[in-house]
């Protein structure tokens, strides 16, 4: 496990004075895989993946709610960001200090840069509790809306609430 990454988010929020409560459980790099260890914590898991564009100069972050699926061409659409695809693995570590399977809107802790912007589902808006891999996939955090706005708030990092299906 990689508790220094772990510790470093949870550092960061407790510097920070954002709540949170989060619990740890074995590796669970996929929302499938992870579905088997959620606990019944009233909070709305996210699906979150990265994005580069067609240059490769920039980089998106997409949240959304963990039971939908999304289409890259009509993200593509909604977005107005040209031709994406799934960002590598290098690029991943890069911009985010994350490895596949942890990515995480906490990741922007690594992006000192501000370089990726944030696309979140505008459902979100309306869950009072989400939950997040804490930049390793072997926990969870979870947070209310406020805290995490809050978060957002203090990383400095573009990010827009949009309809994304």
């Amino acid at each position: 496990m990689e508790n220094d990454r772990i510790d470093k988010v949870l550092e960061y929020l407790n510097s920070r004075a954002l709540e949170y409560t989060w619990y740890t459980h074995p590796e669970a790099p996929t929302i499938e895989i992870a579905r088997q260890y959620w606990k019944q914590d009233g909070s709305k898991h996210c699906k979150n993946l990265f994005f580069r564009n067609h240059k490769g100069n920039r980089h998106y972050l997409v949240v959304l709610d963990c039971e939908r699926d999304l289409d890259i061409h009509d993200l593509e659409k909604r977005l107005h960001q040209g031709k994406l695809s799934f960002a590598s693995p290098q690029r991943m570590e890069r911009y985010l200090g994350l490895a596949p399977g942890s990515v995480s809107p906490f990741g922007l802790i690594n992006d000192t840069e501000n370089h990726v912007h944030l696309f979140l589902d505008k459902n979100l808006k309306n869950e009072k509790m989400l939950s997040f891999h804490p930049n390793d996939n072997h926990a969870t955090v979870v947070i209310s809306q406020e805290m995490f706005m809050n978060y957002l708030e203090g990383s400095g990092n573009g990010y827009e609430f949009i309809e994304m299906y």
